[in-house]
């Protein structure tokens, strides 16, 4: 890797390093709003993360934060996964000492997945003395599980390599308090380097405006995904589902929108051909800004079609609070964290299957007393308990204590007790 001569030399504030692999940035909102955190703090911040999204450019910075990125191939099966990782290693760690070459890193923060970006933060800790925070986002080995269900030699070096991750974290930051409970029961790690930060959105920036038009039908309910289009996020069974209720149930007021991309967009495109769901069923792609906002005002119902496992059962899904803040009244399947986060604003499913999403659908088309209800409660918790400022503030803290506990033993070292 050469110096970019555009990338100009910054004052020797504290400097810290995140590391994405699965999301480039500014698509990945959390590390997005953290990156300007810390900007917004004082600090220097540096993103190492992969192409796409309309992220194309291999360097850039954008309000400040220098951003890196490299080309990367998404892999589908155990093997490909394999040789991704170690293809984004091979970039992480050469773009990491190119970041260091314009400016000494204080910090790594690596958001997972995978669990082996801990291996980059290794080299620059025993070479530098570089503190490393874990940004826990998945559950790795859950994941797996999830996707080829199984539990074999991979799944078993995922488990070690999260041990080695949690291990050699100077700090972990959690999306929520199961994560939490994780990385000290699982991970070994002592509650007090722990924090919960939960990825809510920016209320200025999340709210409803005025609806795209193109997407109003009279008479007609609009129901909707938003997030990325994987094997283990379900959006097939949404796509059942509205068939389900379009040419078995003979229903023609309800139509559906499916935002954001993913590797399963182009079979999902193809499904609904098969299902001859036309116009009934609509592709936006990945939105951004107003267009985004635009097409969200536009739904009556946010559906979340994961389906229940021991992966999803834990995570805070960022679709959750975001239709929520949008007052969007949700229909679920039975995912304990989703549960807990969506409140009454949920109305859950009880059997997983595209009949049972789609009677779910239909009882809140069909109820339009009880969508009032469940949006008046989705958007009272968002306005109450979703501020971000607030859990920015805690990932500050935390940083603040990596850093002062660094202090602290330094001084200990240079002044031993009498």
């Amino acid at each position: 890797m050469f110096f970019n001569t555009r990338e100009a030399v910054i004052p020797s504030n504290h400097h810290i390093l995140i590391l994405v692999e699965n999301l480039p940035v500014p698509f990945d909102r959390r590390v997005w709003q953290e990156a300007k955190a810390l900007a917004g703090a004082g600090y220097e911040v540096s993103v190492i993360c992969p192409k796409g999204k309309g992220h194309e450019k291999s360097y850039e910075v954008l309000e400040g934060v220098h951003i890196y990125r490299h080309a990367l191939r998404e892999a589908s099966s155990a093997a490909g996964y394999l040789r991704e990782y170690c293809l984004a290693l091979f970039h992480q760690t050469c773009l990491s000492f190119r970041v260091r070459r314009r400016q000494s890193i204080d910090a790594i923060q690596a958001c997972n997945p995978p669990d082996l970006m801990f291996l980059v933060a290794l080299i620059h800790k025993l070479l530098f003395g570089t503190r490393f925070v874990f940004d826990h986002h998945d559950l790795s080995p859950e994941l797996y599980v999830t996707k080829f269900g199984r539990k074999d030699i991979f799944h078993r070096l995922l488990c070690f390599f999260e041990r080695q991750t949690f291990r050699m974290a100077d700090a972990s930051i959690a999306t929520n308090e199961t994560f939490r409970d994780i990385a000290v029961a699982r991970g070994g790690m002592a509650p007090d380097r722990v924090v919960v930060v939960k990825s809510y959105p920016e209320a200025s920036r999340f709210r409803r405006t005025l609806a795209d038009q193109s997407l109003v039908a009279p008479g007609k309910h609009l129901i909707g995904y938003l997030g990325i289009m994987g094997e283990q996020d379900g959006v097939e069974t949404m796509v059942r589902a509205l068939a389900e209720i379009i040419h078995v149930r003979k229903r023609n007021d309800v139509h559906g929108l499916i935002i954001g991309d993913g590797p399963e967009l182009g079979r999902l495109k193809k499904l609904a051909a098969d299902l001859n769901l036309g116009d009934s069923l609509r592709f936006s792609g990945y939105l951004s800004g107003q267009p985004l906002m635009a097409h969200l005002s536009a739904l009556n119902i946010g559906v979340i079609p994961d389906p229940p496992n021991e992966f999803n059962d834990k995570l805070s899904m960022n679709k959750v609070f975001e239709y929520m803040m949008l007052g969007l009244p949700i229909v679920q399947f039975n995912l304990r964290q989703a549960r807990r986060d969506a409140v009454e604003a949920a109305l859950v499913v009880p059997e997983h299957s595209p009949e049972g999403l789609a009677d779910g659908i239909l009882a809140l088309v069909d109820d339009p007393q009880r969508c009032e209800e469940m949006s008046a409660v989705g958007r009272a918790v968002a306005e109450r308990e979703f501020q971000w400022a607030n859990e920015a503030r805690r990932y500050l803290t935390a940083y603040r204590t990596v850093f002062r506990r660094r202090l602290d033993v330094n001084d200990k070292r240079h002044y031993p007790a009498s």
